[in-house]
């Protein structure tokens, strides 16, 4: 991505931290309480983000609305997934998902680079930089994992496996293994089958309920911490 993607980013982080401090002081000085606002959640991911296959309302941004709304949550869930992407095309338009009423994202990348067989130190190197970028925008992140198949190797295996919980770590971002956990597939493959599209690679409506609900505590802990 190079420094030139990086200086833009602290930039737009330098800015964002103005105008927050700005409307602050306006308020303060007028003698008016701002009013509480929705937090506004960006979902950066691909396909399985997006909602592949399904009808909108089926697709995992609109259930996870749903969700945190039966929970009370006052939260604008906005779908910035894009099918096909890779880590690389996270990390090309970060720039622009987060605009500056974005508090916090939710990054599920990585499934596609899986299915391109990508060298996992690339996709780190693109996870890195969006976390970077989110970090200058001062926005609070939920990694998502993606774990890669054992066709690839033992080795490729473990170097992709462990970037997400170390990139997590590392930037004090909140960390959930997987997006398929919540279809426990690991202790009843079939049952998990009965929840794909009929590709394997995609979950249907179904699947998708169960996967908002397995993320979903994680995302209310993403939008306490961007409340903070």
């Amino acid at each position: 991505m190079g420094s030139s993607f990086e200086a833009g980013t602290v930039g737009y982080g330098a800015v964002a931290g103005i105008r927050k401090a700005l409307m602050s002081v306006i308020f303060v000085c007028c003698g008016f309480a701002a009013a509480a606002e929705s937090v506004v959640v960006a979902a950066l991911g691909d396909s399985l983000t997006q909602g592949y296959g399904l009808i909108e309302e089926q697709g995992f941004v609109p259930q996870m609305r749903r969700w945190l709304a039966e929970q009370g949550a006052d939260v604008r869930l906005i779908n910035a997934g894009v099918s096909g992407d890779t880590t690389a095309g996270g990390a090309a338009r970060v720039g622009w998902t987060l605009t500056p009423d974005v508090d916090a994202m939710i990054v599920a990348l990585g499934g596609n680079d899986l299915l391109r067989g990508i060298d996992p130190a690339v996709a780190r190197a693109n996870l890195e930089a969006i976390l970077a970028a989110a970090a200058a925008a001062d926005v609070e992140v939920l990694l998502v994992g993606m774990e890669a198949p054992g066709n690839y190797g033992p080795d490729y295996k473990a170097a992709f496996d462990a970037i997400y919980p170390e990139l997590a770590a590392a930037h004090d971002a909140l960390y959930a293994q997987s997006f398929f956990d919540g279809l426990d597939a690991a202790s009843d493959p079939e049952a998990a089958l009965k929840l794909m599209q009929p590709d394997g690679i995609h979950p249907n409506a179904e699947g998708v309920a169960l996967i908002v609900a397995d993320l979903g505590p994680k995302v209310l802990e993403l939008v306490q911490r961007a409340s903070e």
